[in-house]
């Protein structure tokens, strides 16, 4: 029989996005032995990103999925990182993450959150997806808290839209990203099974 960390070691994750939430997620799933990560982005590291995405002031101007794979290795060079430079719609969807136990979405847009929410429940009933929904600004810790719809799981707040008085900050953007992986580790280490049908539960 397999222990916790063997399962962890086996199994395949994959992460849409490799902003706030997706560069620090991987970092933390990383450092707990995940066996393989399979990350997606076509954005580049800007300055701007420095001040809440897990990327270094030398790596501006890198690619965001190969400064996060030179990352990653650095704390632990025996993970499998397949890095995919590509802007994710429906079938890239399909085919970068179908071998992947469960997937995490990580993008900035609404849009692009409806979209892979939809693409991975319609064409992969038997995955589960971890989201994130409401990180801006600052304060506010008991707001934060994770909710199981069906196969999907909803990470944040879901209230606070980043605006020019709520800007994405690294604590928030942080803790979040931490509830994903954290997700993750449980559903894999715990064996949890997809939803079948309608089966909604809250906290």
């Amino acid at each position: 029989m397999k222990s916790k960390l063997e399962k962890l070691k086996g199994t395949c994750i994959g992460i849409a996005g490799c902003g706030g939430l997706g560069s620090n997620c991987a970092m933390a799933l990383a450092r707990a032995g995940v066996g393989t990560l399979v990350i997606a982005d076509f954005d580049t590291v800007t300055l701007e990103n420095l001040n809440r995405q897990y990327y270094f002031l030398d790596q501006v101007g890198q690619k965001k999925v190969a400064a996060l794979q030179e990352n990653i290795r650095k704390v632990n060079p025996a993970i499998d990182v397949q890095i995919h430079d590509v802007r994710l719609g429906p079938d890239e969807v399909v085919n970068i993450f179908k071998n992947c136990r469960l997937i995490i979405e990580a993008f900035d847009r609404a849009d692009m959150k409806l979209m892979i929410i939809e693409t991975i429940t319609e064409r992969f009933p038997d995955k589960f997806i971890i989201a994130g929904s409401g990180l801006a600004g600052y304060g506010e810790n008991n707001a934060l808290r994770t909710r199981r719809l069906g196969n999907l799981f909803i990470c944040g707040d879901e209230t606070s839209e980043v605006s020019e008085t709520l800007p994405p900050l690294a604590p928030r953007v942080g803790v979040v990203a931490a509830l994903q992986a954290n997700q993750a580790l449980e559903i894999i280490m715990d064996d949890l099974e997809p939803s079948v049908g309608d089966d909604v539960w809250d906290e």
